[in-house]
């Protein structure tokens, strides 16, 4: 091959991260908007661990089960859970929880920016 493949190739993947960088800041920008919606400190959803604890807050109203995410079965079915009651936590049913599970991209940006509003632990 020669180098006009490779110089190819290179524009190619930087596309793909651009991409990739542009979709991941517009994903935690939702999830500030989540947090802020909730109560919580928009900072609270870039922190480690911190934001599972107020995700669970936020769906649960207790903030320490998601320590269940470290025991192997019940951390999918304690997710699948959380997503299906923090979709109902803002008003959301549980159709929509399911879409959070599988289309987050899709999901999360509707949850942020739409006129859904928090109400609490169901």
């Amino acid at each position: 091959m020669d180098n006009s493949v490779y110089a190819a190739l290179a524009g190619v993947l930087i596309i793909w991260e651009l991409i990739g960088l542009a979709v991941t800041i517009f994903i935690l920008i939702a999830w500030w908007k989540i947090f802020v919606k909730a109560g919580k400190p928009g900072w609270a959803a870039i922190v480690p661990f911190y934001n599972m604890y107020c995700m669970f807050e936020m769906s649960f109203g207790n903030g320490w089960l998601f320590l269940l995410c470290f025991v192997p079965c019940a951390n999918v079915v304690m997710l699948i859970i959380m997503w299906i009651k923090l979709a109902q936590a803002f008003g959301q049913g549980a159709a929509f929880g399911v879409g959070l599970i599988f289309l987050p991209i899709v999901f999360l940006p509707i949850l942020a920016f739409g006129d859904a509003q928090y109400y609490g632990p169901a």
